[in-house]
């Protein structure tokens, strides 16, 4: 069983940036791949980014590519997203999930494949 608890979201003018962080309890982080989701009011739960279990490879949806960055520190149970140049459309509650699974394209955007989910984290962008 693996617990996420996500934090560092809140309220920004556009352009500006934001960090989110996601811990998780348990001694086997390393073996998950991680991703963050984001779900707008209104829509459906989009994937935002991903990283493979050794964080070597990653992955971004073309909406965040170039502003976003995705990292993980395995020896702190911790996954962060780092977002620049936020604009409004980037208002969401922000997800972090593990998949159990090795890190494949394709699979790693499905939302159901995911094992662990945060609570999440409000990112609200507007002057």
């Amino acid at each position: 069983q693996v617990q996420l608890v996500e934090s560092g979201g809140g309220l920004v003018q556009p352009g500006g940036s934001l960090r989110l962080s996601c811990v998780a309890s348990g001694r086997t982080f390393g073996s998950y791949t991680m991703a963050w989701f984001r779900q707008a009011p209104g829509k459906e739960r989009e994937f935002v980014a991903a990283i493979s279990r050794g964080g070597i490879n990653t992955y971004y949806t073309g909406s965040v590519k170039g502003r976003f960055a995705i990292s993980r520190d395995n020896a702190k149970n911790t996954v962060s997203l780092q977002m620049n140049s936020l604009k409004p459309e980037d208002t969401a509650v922000y997800y972090c999930a593990a998949d159990s699974d090795a890190f494949v394209f394709g699979r790693i955007v499905q939302a159901p494949v995911y094992d662990y989910w945060g609570q999440g984290t409000q990112v609200t962008v507007s002057s």
